[in-house]
């Protein structure tokens, strides 16, 4: 009995680690948006940089999540994510400062390698210890990572009122200091967890490959209501604070479905279905941006938070599906996730250069729209009974 009890508080102090956690991984990149129309007035930002803003961090958790095996390797999934708080902390903090162009680049590229690092290492923890609970785990942590993109950007307007866009950036560093308290507690004892240097990036393997692409399309719609929804509203005469407040509401709606998703997720041996009516959401929200934007802002908003928000957890959880041992989990989360990142960073610059040569982003939709398409011609090859084989791993090996 006492066994127990120790062992459920021990789960519990966890989940609300990777709760926590979650709640420093957009923070960085939501509260630009709302907040946009400040920045350039007061920095001659561009559009084309503007979408730097949040393509450099995107750019930067892709690049280095590929490095997640050689991280944990180095020295264990506990520090690196400690180090990953540390980055994102001190990016957000230091924006107080260097808050002129340059130094926003910087804090964003800063705040990027230490959100990539975090999700590189973090869903392997979760997949090795927590097996049987994986879903549920990986559903609370893309419920922290979302519920620090409301808080962000909801409050990003008129925090900037109150106390100056540098101060609003900077505030989120508080996020940081709750986390590294309580993942410590919660690590405090634990077996160091080393990366298995017998998995390499899975390069050889074409369903690794595919998952990947899968991935970086939908994060794509993600990064782009995250950089240019608020800006967008704001064109259309809303106010930041009201485009704040939308892209606040959508986010709030994606911490419901994934909630929702969580609770449901595992009495679903094949995904596909859930994945078909996540991106048909999807699909028409877009399509509410680009018929009539002022009179469907609440449809568009529910129908993009729903569907996003139950797309990236079940992007991860599909990923996980394809693993035989837990072992290969960080290899492929790291590939997939990174490699993925990287696509769906190219989004938001573009869409900053659509915006700046167009003065609309009407195209920016419509490029997304045809995304999602893609991705719903994909869904029927993401099989159940797929996984990768010892020979994909031993193909990988052999590729590097």
């Amino acid at each position: 009995m006492a066994d127990a009890t120790i062992r459920r508080h021990h789960y519990t102090l966890f989940a609300a680690a990777v709760l926590v956690v979650g709640l420093n991984l957009r923070p960085i990149m939501a509260a630009i948006g709302p907040i946009l129309g400040p920045i350039q007035s007061d920095t001659s930002v561009s559009d084309a940089v503007a979408g730097l803003l949040t393509t450099l961090p995107v750019l930067a958790m892709g690049i280095f999540a590929l490095f997640g095996g050689l991280l944990q390797r180095m020295l264990g999934v506990e520090k690196t994510v400690l180090y990953g708080l540390i980055a994102v902390g001190i990016a957000s903090l230091t924006r107080v400062v260097f808050y002129d162009e340059p130094g926003l680049i910087a804090t964003a590229a800063l705040g990027g390698v230490g959100i990539a690092v975090i999700q590189a290492v973090l869903p392997g923890l979760i997949k090795r210890d927590h097996a049987d609970r994986a879903g549920q785990l990986m559903a609370l942590y893309t419920t922290g990572i979302m519920a620090g993109a409301m808080i962000s950007s909801s409050a990003s307007a008129p925090l900037s009122r109150a106390i100056g866009w540098p101060e609003s950036l900077s505030i989120w560093s508080i996020f940081a200091v709750i986390a590294f308290v309580i993942w410590s507690a919660a690590t405090t004892g634990r077996k160091r967890i080393e990366g298995s240097s017998g998995h390499a990036l899975p390069l050889g393997s074409a369903r690794a490959w595919y998952l990947l692409v899968f991935f970086g399309i939908g994060t794509s719609a993600y990064t782009l209501v995250l950089a240019w929804l608020p800006p967008f509203y704001v064109q259309r005469g809303w106010s930041g604070t009201s485009s704040g407040l939308l892209l606040g509401g959508l986010t709030l709606t994606q911490v419901i479905a994934a909630v929702g998703l969580s609770s449901v997720v595992d009495r679903f041996t094949d995904r596909r279905p859930i994945l078909l009516l996540i991106l048909v959401l999807i699909g028409c929200g877009l399509l509410c941006l680009l018929i009539a934007p002022k009179p469907l802002a609440i449809p568009a908003l529910l129908l993009l938070g729903i569907g996003i928000g139950g797309l990236f957890p079940m992007s991860l959880i599909v990923t996980a599906d394809h693993l035989q041992e837990a072992g290969q989990a960080g290899a492929l989360m790291g590939f997939v996730q990174g490699g993925g990142y990287i696509v769906a960073s190219i989004m938001p610059f573009v869409s900053g250069i659509l915006r700046e040569q167009l003065h609309d982003l009407t195209m920016a939709w419509l490029v997304m729209l045809a995304g999602i398409a893609v991705q719903i011609l994909m869904v029927p090859r993401l099989s159940p009974q797929y996984s990768l084989s010892k020979t994909d791993w031993r193909l990988c090996k052999n590729s590097l």
